[in-house]
C-alpha cells in the first residue's frame, strides 16, 4: 500500500509541475487523471501493481 501511495504522489508532483510550467494544460491534466483512474478499475490494475513492486524492489540492488 505504502508503493501504491507514494506512486500516486510522484505522478501528482509531475502533473503539478508540468500545469505549472504550461507544458500541460488542465485538459490534459484531467485526461490523465481520469486515464487513471478507469485503468484502475481494469484487469490491467493488477499487472501494473506487480510491475511498479518489482520496480521498487529491483531499485536497491542497482
Amino acid at each position: 500500500m505504502a508503493i501504491t501511495i507514494s506512486l500516486v504522489a510522484l505522478f501528482g508532483l509531475v502533473l503539478y509541475f508540468l500545469l505549472r510550467n504550461g507544458s500541460l494544460g488542465y485538459g490534459g491534466a484531467f485526461t490523465a487523471a481520469g486515464f487513471g483512474f478507469f485503468l484502475a478499475s481494469t484487469g490491467a490494475a493488477a499487472p501494473i501493481n506487480q510491475m511498479a513492486t518489482a520496480i521498487v524492489q529491483a531499485i536497491p540492488h542497482l
